[in-house]
């Protein structure tokens, strides 16, 4: 993981800052911490989908920090996820796990999904307000990703509270300690399931196969912490920022209710329009390179701002509009190239049902502060919510 600290960018609103960045030039070198070293940032579509497929920029964090004093000390299992490996490695673990997140083997998950889903929102009141966040964004896929994962649920609440710690920004003392924490519960979780096997997606991690080919000790740890945390902390801010951008724009809210068969098409254009991974995975130059007119030198991070591609022009037309009619399939709000979300369609199934039962049970929904009043995480990697307070 990268540091989360926020870059000097509104937390609020940061594709002002994007647009003026993009306009000068699409990649740019940009201070990267206290000492003095340079990232390069990306801001332009073009060159954020090239860069994202390009095998000239490694994701194999071991390699980029070997020899380096680092005061960072995460859990091996965090630290060297499949996301942060290349290929052989990174081919052979996605496809042991792929079969998972088929869209046939999500459409299985709907009934529970829905299930869980009317379960939160019952305890909604008829009227008043509820902070939208913590009603729904974050339990909603806590509990799906647990139940697939096969996590007790008397152990939810803690592993949720893990998971935010992963995210601290700017606290990196809080977020190794969780990164240990939540590895500790893995291991231990795995030993239970040896020894009493179920049909959850762990177990069926823990026996799955590819000729002679099985995941070992340390890579199952490490792929159930990365389905964990990956699998609902993304969603959560997906589902809190689609809401915002419908609150905020009235009239393709109710377009939307009124044709409830859209969802499944709006959710590129909610993706797009305020994408909950604003800044992608560390990437490293592994040989110098041009790109966008700019000379990138070997050995150096770079950022892909997918907030900012999102909102190119010379992409997208008119990109700072919600426009639910968009043809917005090509965005990058799950990345591209070999290492897109393995777990989109699970995020899109989330977001469909819910935003569905919202619309659906809450025709008078809106806001219950002003926008300016919304507090935003102050992170670098992931754009959202701490809370959406919303009357009923």
């Amino acid at each position: 993981m990268q540091d989360a600290s926020d870059d000097g960018q509104s937390a609020s609103d940061p594709y002002p800052a994007y647009a003026a960045m993009r306009s000068t030039c699409p990649v740019q070198a940009v201070p990267s911490g206290s000492n003095g070293r340079a990232s390069y940032l990306i801001t332009g579509y073009a060159e954020a989908r090239h860069a994202l497929s390009d095998a000239r920029l490694s994701k194999d964090t071991v390699a980029f920090f070997a020899g380096k004093d680092s005061k960072r000390r995460l859990h091996p299992a965090v630290a060297h996820t499949m996301l942060a490996s290349d290929p052989p490695q990174h081919t052979r673990l996605r496809k042991l796990i792929t079969g998972a997140f088929t869209s046939g083997s999500v459409a299985g998950l709907r009934p529970s999904i829905i299930r869980l889903t009317d379960e939160l929102l019952d305890r909604w009141p008829a009227d008043g307000a509820v902070d939208l966040v913590a009603a729904l964004a974050v339990p909603l896929p806590v509990m799906v990703i647990c139940e697939l994962l096969g996590v007790p649920e008397t152990d939810r609440p803690q592993v949720q509270r893990w998971s935010a710690d992963l995210f601290a920004a700017g606290e990196p003392d809080r977020t190794d300690a969780a990164s240990y924490a939540v590895a500790a519960y893995m291991t231990g979780l795995i030993t239970s399931k040896r020894l009493h096997p179920g049909d959850s997606l762990l177990d069926r991690l823990i026996a799955a196969g590819d000729g002679e080919d099985r995941l070992n000790e340390e890579e199952l740890v490490s792929l159930a912490v990365l389905l964990l945390v990956a699998g609902h902390e993304t969603t959560t801010n997906f589902l809190g920022n689609a809401v915002l951008a419908l609150l905020q724009h009235p009239a393709e809210l109710e377009r939307l209710r009124g044709n409830p068969q859209t969802i499944p098409q709006a959710l590129d254009e909610l993706l797009r329009f305020d994408t909950p991974v604003s800044t992608a995975t560390f990437r490293f130059t592994t040989e110098a390179m041009s790109l966008g007119g700019t000379e990138i030198p070997a050995g150096v991070p770079v950022l892909v701002a997918l907030g900012a591609a999102n909102r190119d022009p010379e992409r997208f037309t008119a990109p700072d509009r919600l426009d639910l009619d968009r043809e917005a399939t090509g965005h990058l709000g799950f990345g591209h190239g070999i290492h897109r979300c393995v777990g989109a369609p699970l995020a899109k199934a989330e977001a469909h049902i819910a935003l569905h039962a919202i619309l659906t049970r809450f025709p008078d929904i809106r806001l219950a502060v002003s926008a300016d009043q919304l507090d935003w995480r102050q992170t670098r990697l992931i754009r959202g919510l701490n809370s959406l307070p919303v009357l009923l």
